[in-house]
């Protein structure tokens, strides 16, 4: 019996749908409403933070702002329907995740966007899209660049690095005049203690949508500290059509070859949070299908952002977490959280509504998941034990990725290229992923004659079939 399985076998006397421990069925509403929601509150912030500040970086007006915001939610919906219910059975993974534009690409979208212009970036966008959709076509030659040894690194490396941005949003969020104020912290606190009681002494819905009961309950707490501001939703427009092609598009050769370099190291990363989320939900590793699809709808997703003025897409790790931790897989919910960005991205009265929810309470709501992702990384390593080899990629990977990202400027001295800032100085992923594919490509494969290690040696690709591990 699946872990899925047992799941929904444990929750069948509280009134809960096995639907939602199956990729297949269409769960009540009572369920579906509360575990899609709980993903759009934890994500909403980071769908539309990156979007805002890519309009102050290009100096856009207040009108060209909303407008990056509003296709930021339209495109993010689109592509959780792609991950979902992959179109043409081709493009897009079939598996539990949730995608949408984040802050994956935001340092080297920030620097292209300050060296040229906002067109040069959507010219460098849609070359990215096409780069990303060859990644995924021949996936299958180079997923041995990419077996458990290397993706459990980088998973760990994304839990570990998004422990700052969960104390960022409860210290109120970055750029706020209130940053580190106290009333901040015991609202994210008391959040954070919602979700935390609801998570571990809850039961059925309330345990599942504890990020989403734990969110509803900040707002509410938050309202006395003067946090909740309704005034933009109450000025919002009902309904709203993004344009076709606002900018022109400009191809720049060293900007497209900047982000087609980036738009691999994110492709990385979403291996990683896809085989988080898969060896977390369903007990197996993903398949080079399902990631290839992956991989190529973020891809197609890329190319019609480019031509709507908008920002691509990727995998959002506190999701991850939430997946991981309720294990709540069916595809409905995921569509149910779909629908939401795609009224919210045609409706900026909902947007603002969701907008209005305090940075503190996302980020206590939030953090308790963070560390499932760490923690998911670790189990895929140790699998079948850290033999020498195996604690030598990882040590190695984690200290280069995670040293290079807490050193400001490391990266910027004199006679050091811009661009080696922009690919590898602004995310702990990117070092961490090179060094461990370098890793483990060169380094020798351990001694299988050593009675004691020669059943500890790292899992390949070629020890599954159909992504099931053996």
């Amino acid at each position: 019996m699946s872990t899925s399985e047992v799941a929904a076998s444990e929750t069948a006397g509280q009134d809960l749908s096995a639907a939602l421990f199956s990729r297949s069925g269409f769960p009540p509403i009572k369920d579906l409403v509360p575990t899609s929601l709980q993903h759009v509150l934890a994500s909403f912030a980071g769908v539309i933070t990156p979007a805002m500040m890519i309009a102050v970086t290009c100096g856009f007006t207040p009108d060209q702002e909303t407008a990056i915001i509003q296709v930021a939610l339209i495109l993010s919906g689109i592509d959780i329907l792609l991950q979902q219910f992959p179109l043409f059975g081709r493009i897009g993974a079939g598996l539990p995740i949730l995608t949408g534009v984040s802050f994956a690409f935001l340092p080297a979208f920030q620097a292209v966007g300050l060296q040229f212009n906002f067109p040069t970036l959507l010219g460098a966008e849609l070359v990215g899209g096409v780069v990303a959709i060859l990644f995924g076509m021949f996936y299958s030659k180079v997923k041995w660049l990419f077996p458990p040894l290397v993706t459990g690194t980088v998973i760990f490396t994304i839990g570990v690095s998004l422990y700052p941005t969960a104390i960022r949003y409860m210290a109120g969020g970055a750029g706020s005049a209130n940053f580190g104020s106290i009333n901040n912290w015991i609202v994210g606190l008391l959040t954070f203690s919602v979700v935390f009681f609801l998570a571990n002494f809850g039961k059925g819905v309330l345990k599942l949508g504890s990020i989403f009961f734990g969110i509803i309950a900040g707002v509410i707490i938050s309202i006395p500290f003067g946090m909740v501001d309704v005034s933009e939703v109450l000025s919002s427009s009902w309904f709203s059509f993004p344009r076709f092609m606002p900018y022109e598009i400009i191809f720049n050769p060293a900007a497209c070859m900047t982000l087609g370099v980036v738009y691999v190291m994110v492709n990385v990363q979403l291996i990683g949070d896809l085989s988080a989320a898969t060896a977390g939900s369903m007990d197996r590793m993903p398949n080079e299908r399902e990631i290839g699809g992956a991989i190529k709808a973020q891809g197609v997703v890329s190319i019609i952002s480019s031509f709507f003025g908008g920002l691509p897409t990727s995998a959002f790790g506190q999701n991850v977490g939430i997946i991981v931790s309720n294990r709540v897989i069916n595809r409905w919910v995921f569509g149910g959280a779909a629908f939401v960005f795609l009224a919210a991205g045609l409706c900026p009265k909902l947007s603002a509504t969701l907008l209005m929810i305090p940075q503190p309470v996302i980020g206590g709501a939030t953090i308790s998941v963070f560390g499932t992702i760490t923690l998911n990384g670790i189990r895929i390593l140790v699998k079948d034990g850290l033999t020498p080899r195996a604690c030598t990629v990882f040590g190695i990977s984690v200290a280069f990725g995670l040293g290079i990202a807490q050193v400001a400027g490391s990266l910027t001295g004199p006679g050091m290229p811009a661009w080696v800032n922009t690919i590898f100085g602004t995310s702990a992923i990117t070092p961490c992923a090179i060094m461990a594919i370098i890793l483990n490509s060169v380094l020798p494969p351990e001694n299988k004659e050593m009675p004691d290690e020669k059943n500890l040696r790292p899992l390949a690709y070629n020890d599954m079939e159909d992504g099931e591990v053996r």
